[in-house]
């Protein structure tokens, strides 16, 4: 009876799982349209609240923000500044900001929706489901990243959106901004690299565990600034070690852990097999 069950349980993880990372690997789906924002938002609140809740691990305290009417009804107000048509839309790095902004206040937001919850993936589809209005249209989180922010960002995509799990790169504290972009990009990646629990560079072994973010968007990187590129350029001492003078060394990937990054407790026990279930609908 044990193998039966453990195919049947092979089969569910595969189907369920592959999708999370097949749409990584490849372009954007059909259905997934290109965002266009109104220009000139003001980030302003969005900034506040990641000062307030966010603490220096990337961790959110939804408690407190979920109890506080005026932060709450802030949080909204900011939102709302992205639904109007875009008859003069952001372009380049306003766009990158205003667009990276939304996505992780989008993704905060859902959590909040259904808090207190154990991984953003108990709410329903919250990456695919076109719940949002950007510039007059309904769009969903992988719009913004698939369809718009991938393709304008390349590798620089991926240590500013944070999808709020556990293993995702770490939340920053401060909004992003057109003029200053790329620098706090550059941040983003140094923060996330030398975080110990999320990738891991062992020079005298000669081997680095990294973020599955690296194996799904591969093709990001190698259009842009490879893998061992990114390590060198922004890992912590270690890394640079590990990658000195075009060094050759093992690569194996960290398990994506989709517990909520939260500061209390949710999200603590969530495993693979939550994730599976979660994704059954």
């Amino acid at each position: 009876m044990k193998k039966p069950l453990i195919l049947l349980f092979s089969i569910i993880a595969l189907t369920t799982l592959l999708p999370l990372a097949g749409n990584a690997q490849g372009g954007k789906k059909k259905d997934e349209v290109e965002v266009k924002c109104p220009s000139g938002i003001d980030h302003g609140a969005w900034d506040k609240l990641l000062k307030k809740y966010v603490d220096e691990k990337g961790l959110v305290n939804y408690t407190a923000l979920k109890a506080s009417q005026a932060d709450m009804s802030a949080f909204d107000g900011y939102l709302k500044q992205f639904a109007a048509k875009a008859d003069k839309p952001a372009e380049g790095m306003e766009l990158a900001a205003a667009l990276t902004n939304a996505y992780n206040a989008i993704a905060v937001r859902t959590v909040l929706q259904s808090y207190p919850m154990e991984s953003i993936h108990e709410a329903k589809k919250p990456f695919e489901a076109k719940d949002w209005t950007i510039g007059g249209a309904k769009v969903s989180l992988n719009d913004i990243e698939n369809a718009t922010l991938r393709p304008l960002l390349k590798y620089r995509a991926h240590s500013v959106l944070v999808c709020a799990a556990r293993s995702c790169p770490p939340l920053q504290r401060t909004a992003y901004a057109a003029e200053s972009f790329e620098a706090q990009s550059d941040k983003a990646y140094t923060v996330w690299l030398a975080r110990e629990d999320l990738n891991k560079f062992m020079p005298g072994e000669k081997k680095a565990e990294i973020s599955e973010v690296f194996k799904w968007f591969k093709a990001d990187f190698e259009k842009s600034l490879s893998v061992p590129k990114v390590i060198a350029q922004y890992g912590p001492p270690a890394a640079k070690e590990l990658t000195e003078d075009g060094k050759q060394f093992e690569t194996s990937y960290l398990s994506y852990n989709w517990g909520l990054n939260d500061q209390g407790e949710h999200g603590r026990s969530y495993s693979k097999i939550n994730l599976i279930f979660d994704n059954l609908d």
